[in-house]
C-alpha cells in the first residue's frame, strides 16, 4: 500500500500546507511557486509582495533537502521573466527539528549541504520545530514569526494507518513484522502462514548491519524486496528453501538544483557536478523499461542546451473550473 506522510498536529498545517510525497504534490508545489512569483510582480503592496516570495520547507532528510534546493533553484532561474523582482527578495526557509541535516548521508556531505544552501542565500534553522502557520501566519519554536503563502511538509513518512485495524502482528512504529525472508511473523518468530510483506509498511531486519536495525523506508529497499518476494514465493510454492533479503546499500545522492549535488557511494564522496551527474545516473538507472529511459534521457540532454520550461499549469488542478465559469456567465 506505501506509507503516507507522517504529519503533527501543528495548528494550520491541514489546512494550509503541501505535502511532497506524490507526483501530484510536486506539481502542484511547482506551479504554486511560479504562480506566486508572477503575483508578487504585479502587486505594488510591500508586505503581500514578501508572503508571496517566502516559501517555507519543514523537514531536512532526502526528500525536505531535495525539494527545498531544486525548488529554490528553479524560483531563479524564473525571475530572468520578472525583472520586477530582484534575488534577495525570494525567501527560501527549512525548518528542521533535529541538529543535522540529509542525516542519512553522515555529518560531512550534510554540513557541506547546508553551507551549499546557505551560501546561496536560504536560511535554515536546526533544533527548531514548527508551531503554527495558521493562514499562513508561521510561528517557529525559536520565536520566529513571519508570513508565508507556501508551507511544503517534508517530514518523513508513517506506515498505512490502515495497518492498525488489522490483525497482523506490529511492530512498536506500526510497521508490519516481517522476518528477512519476508513473511510476516509475531513477536516470538512464528510465521503467520500465507502472509508476506515487503516496503515502506514492513520492518524488515537490515541483515547487513549490527542487529536490531531495520531497513529503511527508500526505493532501494522497496524494489529489491518486490523481486526478492516474488523470487521466495515461487520457491515456496514449488516446496525449495527460502532465501534471506540482504542488500548492502550502494550509497546515498541528492540533488541541490541544477548541476548541484552531494554523494557518497560505495564510501566515495562526492559534491557538486559530479554528485549531481551520478544522481541522475542511478535514477535513469532505476526507471523501467528501455522506451523510457531514452525519452527522460533525452529530455534531460536537451535541458544542458535550453533554458528550463518555467510555465505554471495552475488551472490543472482544478481543471473544470473554466468552463464551469463559462457556463454560469
Amino acid at each position: 500500500m506505501g506509507s503516507i506522510s507522517r504529519t503533527l498536529p501543528v495548528p494550520g498545517l491541514a489546512e494550509f500546507g503541501i505535502g511532497f510525497k506524490y507526483v501530484e504534490e510536486a506539481i502542484a508545489v511547482r506551479n504554486r511557486v511560479l504562480g506566486r512569483i508572477a503575483r508578487a510582480a504585479t502587486t505594488t503592496d510591500p508586505a503581500l509582495r514578501q508572503r508571496l516570495l517566502t516559501f517555507v520547507f519543514v523537514g531536512a532528510g532526502f526528500a525536505g533537502v531535495e525539494a527545498f534546493a531544486e525548488t529554490e533553484d528553479m524560483a531563479k532561474a524564473a525571475l530572468r521573466d520578472y525583472p520586477e523582482i530582484s534575488r534577495g527578495e525570494l525567501r527560501f526557509v527549512m525548518v528542521e527539528a533535529t541538529g543535522r541535516i540529509l542525516p542519512e548521508m553522515g555529518p560531512d556531505m550534510g554540513e557541506y549541504a547546508a553551507e551549499e544552501m546557505q551560501r546561496r542565500g536560504m536560511t535554515i534553522y536546526r533544533e527548531t520545530f514548527l508551531d503554527s502557520c495558521i493562514d499562513g501566519h508561521v510561528k517557529l519554536s525559536n520565536g520566529e514569526e513571519f508570513e508565508a503563502d507556501t508551507v511544503v511538509w517534508t517530514a518523513g513518512v508513517k506506515p498505512a494507518p490502515v495497518l492498525s485495524s488489522s490483525d497482523l502482528p506490529l511492530g512498536p512504529k506500526g510497521h508490519i513484522n516481517t522476518l528477512p525472508t519476508l513473511q510476516v511473523a509475531d513477536d516470538d518468530g512464528r510465521v503467520v502462514e500465507g502472509v508476506w510483506a515487503a516496503g515502506d509498511n514492513a520492518q524488515i531486519p537490515d541483515l547487513t548491519k549490527e542487529q536490531p536495525a531495520w531497513c529503511a523506508p527508500s526505493a532501494q529497499h522497496a524494489v529489491r524486496q518486490a523481486r526478492h518476494l516474488g523470487a521466495n514465493l515461487a520457491r515456496h510454492l514449488e516446496g525449495g528453501e527460502l532465501r534471506e533479503y540482504k542488500h548492502k546499500n550502494l550509497g546515498m545522492v541528492a540533488s541541490l538544483g541544477l548541476n548541484k549535488g552531494v554523494a557518497n557511494t560505495l564510501g566515495i564522496k562526492m559534491r557538486g557536478w559530479p554528485a549531481w551527474f551520478m544522481h541522475r545516473t542511478y535514477h535513469l538507472m532505476q526507471i523501467p523499461t528501455f522506451n523510457r529511459k531514452a525519452r527522460i534521457a533525452l529530455d534531460w540532454t536537451a535541458a544542458v542546451f535550453f533554458r528550463r520550461d518555467l510555465v505554471s499549469m495552475g488551472r490543472l488542478h482544478s481543471p473544470r473550473r473554466a468552463f464551469e465559469e463559462a457556463a454560469s456567465s
